[in-house]
């Protein structure tokens, strides 16, 4: 009986975990656009962490669905549509900054765009400028460099001359002990062409095949090495 039940054990560790793909492109449910639980405690110890050197880790944004990033994404594309602009030019404009619907880390939630609410600022938040030089969330950067590995985050897009895709984003962390698992498993069981060819996301049908597939090496892709392997 010992031995039974130690071989159904053995069957249950290594049997193929399932991977939910709607978690994966930001599409399984989440009403209150909640951070995956451990992430969340993650982050809270990382908060209290930085309480004690005068700086007040705020979440700008978390956990983003599908449905939302498609409606970043259409409506940018209706403003550059209306400009003239060529299917796969619209494209490379968007994704300047935006992510494909169904490609963001932010659906995994597991990554964060962070401010310090403790400082004084004014405008726009999420802009390098004010995380560098004498903007007011220099500290909040200094402090993360230092320490944010510890409570296992790392930045998700490095100032690096060799990376491509997105830009710098100074303020753009992800827990890396479950969002490396999310990365390697959306690599593997997505079909990226096939998946933007079915969803109903403006100008998608219109898109080449070269330039999707050039999104996903390029900023799928494009980020810190840490968040890889």
């Amino acid at each position: 009986m010992m031995r039974s039940c130690a071989f159904l054990l053995l069957l249950l560790l290594f049997q193929p975990q399932k991977v939910d793909i709607e978690k994966l492109t930001g599409q399984s449910p989440n009403p209150k656009n909640l951070l995956e639980k451990e992430v969340q405690i993650a982050f809270n110890l990382m908060k209290e962490d930085a309480a004690k050197n005068g700086i007040q880790i705020s979440v700008v944004s978390g956990y983003r669905s599908f449905k939302r990033q498609t409606q970043i994404w259409n409506r940018k594309y209706k403003k550059y549509e209306s400009q003239g602009l060529e299917p796969d030019a619209i494209f490379d404009k968007i994704v300047e900054y935006s992510t494909v619907p169904g490609t963001s880390r932010h659906h995994w939630g597991t990554d964060i765009d962070i401010i310090d609410t403790n400082a004084n600022y004014n405008g726009d938040v999420l802009v390098p400028s004010k995380f560098h030089g004498t903007g007011p969330f220099c500290k909040l950067k200094d402090w993360m460099e230092k320490n944010a590995s510890a409570h296992g985050f790392e930045l998700v897009y490095t100032m690096n001359d060799r990376r491509t895709g997105f830009k710098y984003e100074p303020w753009h962390y992800s827990y890396v002990p479950l969002s490396r698992k999310r990365y390697n498993n959306y690599l593997k069981h997505i079909d990226l062409l096939s998946f933007l060819r079915s969803e109903n996301i403006m100008g998608m049908d219109k898109i080449s095949d070269q330039r999707i597939q050039r999104y996903l090496e390029e900023h799928i892709k494009g980020v810190n090495p840490l968040l890889k392997n």
